[in-house]
């Protein structure tokens, strides 16, 4: 038993001698120190539980240390600190014996059946498909991926979708670009359309036409040939994200088109629904929903006076056959400029009957592109965005998506190309990667000089601070992945890799791995699989790779 589980079902044990029910057992939760000394793990139930049993939480936690069955071989000793927290200090027998359950569990480690199956829906990126990703949709697309790695991770059942917006004045604005673009290079000078795509994809676009198909479309009707082209650069556009997605090790379960919606008269469902249920009404001519009776600022138009859905019905219809198709919670990542559509898709989603719980949304911020210290202010292919495409190429996926990830998702960042391509540790990918790399070097010489490395050893020898301080850091990832995944907090992951990273070199400076003493060199060559098997496990949640050499 992993001591975060025998220390939550004592605390359970002592509870219910206390004569307590504890009604949630979120309020179980469990928590590293944040001061160093006070204990290897601690947890403030007390205070979780002093609003529901009426006393004060210092008096709890005494009761709850008077009851709890100490185990020895697990405990050392048990305090409280401040006005209630419990510090569990780890026996070294307990800290001993995670190094072999590392090995045993592999790349199981850090697993949890915390989500019991329940099925969630990430939607992220659904760039419109009118010009190449962007380095936000490279920041979406690396968060999305991992926060979906991360609930399958903690036993949730996580679903992949990208929306793709093939509908609409922006797809005939784009072909109308595309047939502008090709007329002129076939010498019929042609001006953009004013609101028009100006990137130099879409002349790439027009010239692959003509290489192909010479002249073909030039005698069409400019309506037809328009229309012709729209199709022909959506599917260009949705094929380009695709493989840029691809490359960045990222697959989705779903590619789901606006079409789709559009062409089954979904959203006529959701207005009867409204409307039968009286939460719409019409004014002006449009069709209103009740928006505000949901927490919205104000109602929000349906249908406008002309008798068109608005993009919103749209929106809600595609949402509402999420849930049509059995996800229990649906998760949306949106860029920084979305704030405010959030409190009206909640009321709509509310308003259809589903949970207000059950819809969640994490805005992505801001990114800036530094070279040399300088913000970099535009792409040379695609006009006023910077393409994903082409800061993958120059600092490679590994730290691509790191860098994306080691902040939090809630601030903007500025990414540093300059420290993204340096091999060496003051590039954190680099950093991590290396420990990595160092390890399996270690484990190589040994076998190189002739040390067996059985699958099991005696761990007994491991004493010294620096080799108990890596155990205990390894201890933490599932708790970790844990707290990553409930908070939607991707950037612990990259922390908690630095951090165990830089345990590994201290204990590494500190201790030769092979030596003379036979036993000892066997106990340490097991802490080192255990610790080259949790930097795996926790670049594998990131997708970014564990190599053996660098």
């Amino acid at each position: 038993m992993k001591p975060q589980d025998y220390i939550r079902t004592s605390i359970k044990t002592a509870l219910t001698a206390c004569g307590y029910t504890i009604p949630d057992e979120k309020l179980l939760c469990l928590e590293k120190p944040k001061q160093a000394g006070l204990g290897d793990i601690s947890s403030p139930v007390a205070m979780n539980l002093t609003r529901l049993v009426k006393q004060p939480p210092r008096q709890i936690a005494e009761k709850i240390v008077a009851h709890f069955p100490v185990d020895p071989f697990y405990l050392e000793k048990i305090d409280i600190a401040g006005p209630g927290f419990i510090n569990f200090y780890l026996a070294p027998s307990c800290l001993r014996q995670t190094v072999p359950d590392i090995i045993n569990e592999g790349a199981n480690f850090g697993k949890s059946t915390w989500g019991g199956g329940e099925r969630i829906q990430f939607e992220f990126v659904s760039a419109n498909p009118t010009g190449p990703l962007n380095i936000v949709s490279a920041r979406a697309a690396a968060v999305g991926d991992v926060l979906a790695n991360l609930y399958n991770w903690t036993g949730f059942k996580a679903d992949r979708e990208f929306y793709i917006n093939d509908a609409g004045r922006q797809v005939r604005l784009l072909g109308e670009s595309l047939n502008a673009r090709y007329m002129t290079e076939l010498g019929s000078e042609t001006p953009l359309p004013e609101d028009g795509y100006h990137g130099e994809y879409i002349r790439d676009l027009a010239q692959e036409i003509i290489a192909r198909d010479s002249d073909k479309y030039k005698s069409l009707d400019t309506t037809v040939r328009c229309a012709t082209f729209s199709k022909m650069a959506l599917d260009y556009m949705v094929q380009r994200h695709q493989n840029s997605l691809d490359k960045y090790r990222l697959h989705y379960d779903q590619w789901f088109r606006e079409t789709v919606i559009r062409d089954s008269q979904a959203h006529s469902g959701v207005l009867d629904y409204l409307q039968k249920h009286e939460l719409s009404y019409e004014q002006d001519g449009a069709v209103w929903f009740r928006s505000s009776q949901y927490g919205d600022e104000k109602d929000r138009v349906l249908v406008t006076s002309e008798g068109e859905p608005t993009y919103f019905l749209i929106d809600i219809a595609y949402h509402q056959n999420k849930y049509s198709r059995g996800y229990n919670k649906i998760i949306d990542l949106w860029g920084p400029d979305h704030h405010g559509y959030i409190p009206r898709m909640s009321a709509a989603l509310q308003a259809l009957g589903h949970p207000k719980d059950s819809f969640d949304v994490l805005i992505i911020q801001q990114v800036n592109l530094l070279r040399g210290g300088e913000i970099v202010k535009m792409s040379k292919r695609a006009g006023q965005i910077i393409e994903m495409d082409e800061l993958i190429e120059e600092v490679g996926v590994d730290a691509a998506r790191y860098f994306f990830i080691d902040r939090r998702v809630t601030q903007p960042l500025d990414f540093d190309i300059d420290l993204a391509k340096k091999q060496t540790d003051e590039n954190p990918v680099f950093y991590v990667q290396y420990a990595h790399a160092r390890i399996c070097n270690i484990l190589r010489f040994a076998r190189e000089s002739g040390v067996h490395l059985p699958e099991q050893a005696d761990v007994s020898p491991l004493q010294n601070e620096q080799e108990m301080a890596l155990i205990k850091k390894l201890l933490d990832f599932p708790e970790i992945v844990s707290k990553a995944a409930e908070g939607l907090e991707p950037h612990r992951i990259t922390g908690y890799l630095h951090e165990t990273a830089t345990v590994f070199h201290r204990f590494y400076h500190e201790n030769r791995v092979v030596t003379e003493d036979a036993p000892l060199t066997q106990a340490r060559l097991m802490l080192c699989r255990a610790a080259r098997q949790v930097l795996a496990n926790g670049l594998s949640l990131l997708n970014i790779s564990a190599p053996e050499n660098m």
